[in-house]
């Protein structure tokens, strides 16, 4: 009969934490030693690509568009080529929902495998900030013995130069954040203005820059702990079948040294301990502090090699695998994941693919809702257009309505990813009552080009006593 211990869910435990003491809640600042291996060499590809992909995507052109910019002075959001428009705000659940459910499904599935793989405060710390700093101090063994013995002036040199470079990375990645919205061409011709001409832009990047440093060069994994509430919903979303990084203790216990026929394959090393940039324990169960990086695996992979025993001690697998028991991937819960993902997915390629590329919209013109000028009835408006297109576009203007009068603009021209309000003017005899009445947009198109879509846009006049709504 199987032991119960091996029924239960994978503990959460208080005293398993590495980087805060239990007893006093003091951080105990971890100094994780370098590791090599099949996925520390994985690790360091993926880190490279994410920061590529993130440097180069306000740079990239789909359709002549940037693959990724949030041009938010100009109300403009190009996502992989698509423009979108503030009138498209609506489309954002889509976006936000679908992070957050691909986020459920990869962590019932893989565990905290974002964390460890593709979270930026991974990305940066372990691919850019933590090899600065091996750089400068060393090998882990080499830095606790050098701050033990006190400051000298080579230490004091080693954290110097470290803390300039911490602070040159901190501003370089705060600017190339800042181009996902002002666009490398419009970032470049900021940085190399005075301040004084963007203030704004100016502060948003010393801010940053400031984030950042104290981020990466001090808080660290504090980030994950205290801040990032993701850890702890883990307790929900993760299940005995979910796949994580995990102690197969059955193999591993009783510990003992390798010379020890009666020990288990763990030596009790503790190089797992001392690659975790947590410092947590990784044989003690799934804990909070946990970030699925695989520093574990390859550490205990690389002892079991030299003892030329099985790789496998410390590895992903389920908590039925560690337990002996049969893996159950596919679930209940995972089909109806993917039946709820696919619903999401058609439901916002639709509301993408209805869009209209030029829509209007017919807003009011502050002041009074109506004028009485020698027996007449003037209502003012704004016509409000929005175009998607990419060149620019101009348009006719006219009007529908009974016993309504317009009077248009002669010639109206949007520029491409552009809003344009466009004023005009409604008139009417007195007698007249409050009354709907219709725009009618009509793209001017070159001789022998397709009839360009008419599009109708609805709106009311006011009149005294007439039932206005």
């Amino acid at each position: 009969m199987t032991e119960p211990s091996r029924k239960r869910l994978p503990v959460l435990s208080a005293n398993a934490i590495g980087s805060i003491d239990p007893t006093d809640g003091r951080r105990r600042r971890p100094v994780p030693a370098d590791v090599r291996g099949r996925f520390a060499t994985a690790r360091k590809v993926v880190f490279a690509l994410l920061v590529a992909f993130w440097v180069a995507a306000p740079l990239a052109r789909v359709g002549g568009r940037p693959l990724v910019l949030l041009d938010v002075e100009h109300r403009r959001f190009f996502l992989f080529g698509e423009g979108f428009g503030v009138e498209d705000v609506h489309l954002l659940f889509f976006a936000l929902t679908g992070v957050g459910f691909a986020l459920v499904v990869a962590t019932a599935l893989l565990g905290r495998v974002w964390c460890g793989w593709a979270c930026p405060q991974t990305v940066f710390l372990e691919g850019v900030f933590r090899p600065i700093e091996r750089f400068f101090e060393g090998s882990r063994e080499a830095r606790l013995k050098r701050d033990r013995s006190g400051w000298t002036l080579e230490r004091a040199a080693r954290k110097a130069g470290k803390h300039v470079l911490f602070l040159v990375m901190a501003t370089l990645i705060a600017h190339a954040s800042m181009s996902l919205f002002v666009s490398w061409p419009g970032l470049l011709s900021m940085v190399s203005g005075a301040p004084s001409l963007h203030p704004q832009a100016f502060v948003w990047a010393v801010v940053l820059t400031a984030i950042l440093y104290v981020d990466f060069a001090f808080f660290r994994e504090q980030l994950c702990l205290v801040i990032c509430p993701y850890g702890r919903l883990q307790g929900v979303l993760v299940d005995r079948a979910t796949l994580v990084v995990g102690y197969d203790e059955r193999r591993g216990e009783p510990r003992g040294k390798a010379s020890d026929p009666e020990a288990g394959a763990c030596v009790d090393c503790n190089r797992c301990v001392a690659v975790c940039p947590t410092g947590i324990d990784i044989r003690k169960g799934n804990q909070l502090d946990c970030i699925g990086c695989t520093a574990c695996i390859d550490a205990c992979d690389e002892v079991m090699d030299k003892l030329e025993r099985p790789r496998g001690l410390v590895r992903y697998d389920s908590q039925q695998g560690l337990d002996g028991e049969k893996r159950q991937i596919l679930r209940p819960r995972i089909a109806i994941y993917a039946v709820l993902g696919v619903i999401g997915l058609v439901v916002a390629t639709t509301a993408i693919w209805r869009r209209d590329a030029f829509s209007g919209q017919v807003l009011r013109a502050p002041g009074a809702p109506f004028v009485i000028d020698a027996g007449r009835i003037r209502n003012s408006f704004l016509l409000q257009l929005a175009s998607r297109h990419d060149t620019t576009t101009e348009v006719e203007l006219s009007g529908e309505g009974a016993g309504l009068e317009f009077s248009f603009p002669e010639r109206v021209v949007v520029e491409p990813m552009h809003h344009q309000r466009v004023p005009f003017v409604v008139t009417a005899e007195q007698s007249q009552v409050s009354t709907p009445f219709v725009v009618v947009v009509r793209e001017r198109v070159a001789p022998g080009a397709p009839e360009a879509k008419v599009r109708r846009i609805p709106g009311r006049f006011v009149a005294p006593g007439g039932g206005a709504r």
